[in-house]
């Protein structure tokens, strides 16, 4: 098969190589799809760069976790049934050495979602996993949000419109940040009930606008930038809210631990890799439901073909452009 892969962390044109590989085959409880597009997320890069400074987990990576294609054969187990599926997969490169920038894929049964509909397609598809992962986790994380008001930082990016839509699937009221019209569109089409700009607006405005909006305060808060926006969220909850967190710039953040403390606060720090398993079936289930109900998905910004996975790498270090980026295997 053909495939792109690193034997040593550094700068993408400086360690990818593209070239043919052997085809896997599933072992038992395994299916093998063929892929035909593969997703990047920022964990794929910051991983090829040894930005958590893990250094090398195997000899060599096939880098992306996240995919989408057909399953071509099944392991022991498995039901033959599924030769032919459509699915979306996620966890390929967690604590493994092979992901999906490769013309094929091998991962556990349950790690391939059906794809719930032919109209849904592979780019979609491929964008799910960890973005969608952690943001069910997100909203999840503090128990039930139906009939609360739920607050997603952050609501126009890829885990931010998973947040907004499975929130709204779940019986929120959705509220949402963003920073401009663009990002505004997509958060009202991904489901949130109001969107707050936050361009060119100072701590106090953001802070009064989001109590004009909920009073009595925010019951659940999904976090993109928690050093940045932790002083406003701890202004804004309610007494007894919780925060979920799946990102910060600083890593040793200073937080108004008074101001948390006095609202009976929780905190929720998340890292996908390490989810329980029931947490991302519950996850898969749930971003299934969400799709078929007509969620209207990501903006694909760029797409690249195997070949050229370094630009792809780079494209994405330099944030050129709102939206996912995807390499694309097949047509």
């Amino acid at each position: 098969m053909r495939a792109a892969w690193y034997e040593r962390q550094g700068p993408a044109r400086g360690v990818l190589e593209v070239g043919s590989m052997p085809d896997p085959e599933p072992e038992a409880g395994e299916v093998r799809i063929r892929v035909a597009a593969s997703g990047i997320n920022p964990g794929d890069v910051k991983k090829r760069q040894n930005a958590f400074g893990y250094g090398m987990p195997f000899p060599r990576v096939i880098p992306h976790s996240d995919g989408a294609g057909t399953v071509d054969r099944v392991g022991l187990g498995v039901e033959r049934s599924r030769i032919g599926e459509r699915v979306w997969c996620y966890g390929a490169q967690t604590y493994r050495p092979f992901g999906t920038a490769a013309e094929y894929v091998v991962v556990p049964s349950s790690q391939a979602v059906t794809l719930p509909d032919s109209v849904v397609s592979f780019e979609q598809g491929a964008c799910l996993g960890i973005p969608g992962i952690t943001a069910h986790r997100a909203v999840h994380a503090a128990g039930s949000v139906s009939g609360r008001t739920v607050l997603v930082q952050g609501g126009a990016g890829a885990v931010g419109l998973c947040a907004v839509g499975l929130s709204r699937l779940a019986g929120a009221r959705v509220l949402a940040t963003v920073r401009s019209d663009a990002a505004e569109t997509l958060a009202m089409r991904a489901g949130a009930h109001r969107v707050v700009r936050t361009s060119g607006r100072t701590r106090d405005e953001l802070i009064h606008e989001l109590r004009t909006l909920a009073p009595e305060g925010v019951d659940h808060l999904v976090e993109v930038a928690f050093d940045t926006n932790i002083d406003i969220d701890s202004q804004v909850l309610a007494n007894g809210g919780s925060v979920a967190t799946y990102a910060s710039r600083n890593s040793e953040p200073p937080i108004p631990f008074w101001q948390l403390a006095f609202k009976n606060a929780r905190i929720h720090f998340l890292g996908s890799d390490d989810f329980p398993q029931a947490a991302k079936s519950a996850a898969a289930d749930a971003l299934t439901a969400l799709l078929s109900n007509g969620w209207p998905g990501f903006a694909i910004v760029k797409r690249f073909p195997l070949a050229e996975i370094a630009a792809a790498h780079e494209y994405m270090e330099d944030q050129r452009a709102a939206g996912r980026i995807v390499v694309a295997l097949a047509e």
